[in-house]
C-alpha cells in the first residue's frame, strides 16, 4: 500500500472519531459502510445506524477526543487517543477498511490516571514513526515477547528483550525500567492480584510501533489488553497500555466477539 493511500485511510479514521465530538454525521455517512459495519464494542449495538443515532447523546455529554498516534497496517488503522467524558480516559480504536470504507471497529478504554510511578502520562512520548523497513521484524519480535513473557511461555527470557534498565513505562501503575516492572510484579503478588494473558488476537504495526490486542484474566475476570510497544535498536524501549474488563453476556448490546 502506497503512502498516499495510507494517509487517506488515517484521515478517514480520524474524521470518524472526531465526528463523535462534533456531532456532524458527514464523516460517518461517507466513510463507514452502511450495511457491513461490525461493532466489537459490546456496549454498543451493531451497525452504522447505531453510531449515527448516538451522535446527539455524545454531543450532549460534551465528549472530547484528542488523537495522539496513528498506525496503518494494511487495511487496519489504529488510533491512540485521549477521550474526555465523565472524566479523562485513554483509548485505542482500530478500524478495518474494505475498498476505502470502514467495515469493522474494535476499541479499548481506561480511566486516565494522572499521577503515575514513572512520572509519565499514559499517552505522552514519541509520535513520529521510524524504521518503516523494520515493521515485519518488529511485529514478530513484539509478538514473541508477549508470548514468552505476558502469556508465560518462557519468562526466563525477560531481560533479553530490553537494553538493560532503559525502558520507558506509561502503564499508570508501573515505574520505568525492568526494575520498575519487577517491583510492580512483587506488589501484585503481595496484594494477591493475578493477571494472566491467555491469547493474542491481533498484532498491528508500523515501523517502530507495534500494538498487540490480547485476551486474558485479572483475578479470574475476563479482560482485554491493548499494549503498544516502541522498538529501538532491536529492543523494547517504551510501552503504553489500556486494559478494559469484558462485559458479561447479559450486558452486551451486540453478539459479536470482543476481539
Amino acid at each position: 500500500m502506497d503512502l498516499n493511500t495510507q494517509n487517506e485511510l488515517v484521515k478517514k479514521a480520524i474524521a470518524v472519531l472526531e465526528s463523535l465530538e462534533s456531532g456532524n454525521p458527514e464523516a460517518i455517512m461517507n466513510y463507514v459502510h452502511p450495511d457491513k459495519y461490525i461493532q466489537h464494542n459490546q456496549a454498543l449495538p451493531n451497525g452504522r445506524a447505531a453510531m449515527l443515532s448516538a451522535l446527539d447523546h455524545l454531543k450532549d455529554l460534551g465528549l472530547k477526543v484528542s488523537i495522539k498516534r496513528a498506525l496503518v497496517d494494511g487495511d487496519y488503522v489504529a488510533l491512540h487517543s485521549v477521550y474526555d467524558f465523565h472524566g479523562p480516559k485513554i483509548g485505542f480504536d482500530i478500524f478495518r477498511f474494505e475498498n476505502g470504507r470502514i467495515v469493522e471497529h474494535w476499541d479499548n478504554l481506561q480511566e486516565m490516571v494522572k499521577k503515575t510511578p514513572s512520572n509519565h502520562t499514559m499517552i505522552d512520548g514519541p509520535v513520529t514513526i521510524k524504521d518503516i523497513d523494520k515493521t515485519d521484524a518488529n511485529k514478530t519480535y513484539v509478538k514473541r515477547f508477549v508470548e514468552d513473557i505476558m502469556i508465560g511461555k518462557n519468562r526466563g527470557l525477560l531481560t533479553t528483550y530490553f537494553d538493560g534498565d532503559h525502558y520507558i513505562q506509561h502503564d499508570p501503575h508501573i515505574a520505568d525500567g525492568l526494575s520498575g516492572l519487577s517491583a510492580a510484579v512483587r506488589a501484585m503478588e503481595e496484594q494477591h492480584i493475578e493477571m494472566q494473558y491467555t491469547h493474542i488476537h491481533q498484532v498491528i504495526g508500523q515501523g517502530d510501533f507495534v500494538l498487540t490486542i490480547s485476551e486474558g484474566l485479572i483475578n479470574g475476570e475476563p479482560n482485554a489488553f491493548y499494549d503498544l510497544f516502541r522498538v529501538e535498536n532491536g529492543k523494547i524501549a517504551e510501552h503504553w497500555d489500556v486494559i478494559e474488563a469484558i462485559l458479561p453476556p447479559e450486558k452486551r448490546k451486540n453478539s459479536n466477539s470482543r476481539f
